[in-house]
């Protein structure tokens, strides 16, 4: 093949790549996974998030917490981003960050703070019997 066929190809490949039907088959593709990754990773991370802060916020004094670390204990005292827990059967105090909480295992109150949907749907259908 000689130099001026090659040179012949690459100018055709050019004006295709140039053409506005074969850039949009090429941002379709990029938009539509763009969209995918949206709906699948972003939003959902967010979600969990909000969900994660709301929980961290309204931990209240009596509630029994579980750390990140695994330490579980009772919450003494709240302040803006600590807080102090009571654990142990020696009743060892620990203060916190409140980044540091994993989950409400326990309100004061007494109800457990985890009520799933289908724990409320089987409640409804044992009440119903």
């Amino acid at each position: 093949m000689n130099f001026s066929a090659l040179l012949f190809a690459e100018g055709e490949a050019a004006s295709t790549a140039a053409n506005p039907a074969s850039l949009l088959t090429l941002i379709i593709p990029l938009a539509l996974l763009g969209v995918v990754f949206y709906f699948f990773i972003y939003r959902p991370q967010k979600k969990q998030e909000r969900e994660t802060t709301e929980m961290r916020n309204s931990v209240e004094v009596g509630d029994i917490i579980a750390t990140a670390g695994g330490i579980v204990g009772m919450v003494i005292k709240i302040k803006e981003d600590m807080i102090l827990i009571e654990t142990g059967g020696d009743r060892t105090k620990i203060q916190l960050q409140k980044w540091a909480i994993h989950s409400v295992l326990e309100k004061a109150d007494g109800s457990s703070p985890e009520t799933d949907v289908s724990d409320k749907k089987a409640d409804k259908k044992t009440d119903k019997k």
